[in-house]
């Protein structure tokens, strides 16, 4: 038998600040080379490869500085309280 409850993701720590930092270092870097960064974004998100992501200064480590799904989770935080 399935059950149909649905499990509870929950992450502790509020990493804000730390996420809006590594977003806009990354953002401005795929910028810089001519990438569109949706694209670029969506592909490392869904893969987790990271050659998504420009090396350009830096970029690269800077998105591995905070863990995918934390980085998702501040991210759409943000976008669901503006709704």
């Amino acid at each position: 038998m399935v059950e149909n409850k649905t499990s509870r993701f929950e992450i502790e720590t509020d990493h804000g600040k730390e996420a809006q930092e590594i977003m806009s270092a990354v953002l401005a870097a795929l910028r810089e080379k001519g990438y569109n960064p949706i694209n670029q974004l969506v592909g490392y998100f869904l893969s987790g490869d990271p050659t998504y992501i420009t090396n350009h200064n830096g970029a690269r480590g800077v998105i591995r500085r905070m863990e995918r799904d934390e980085l998702l989770e501040v991210i759409i935080r943000e976008y669901i309280s503006k709704l």
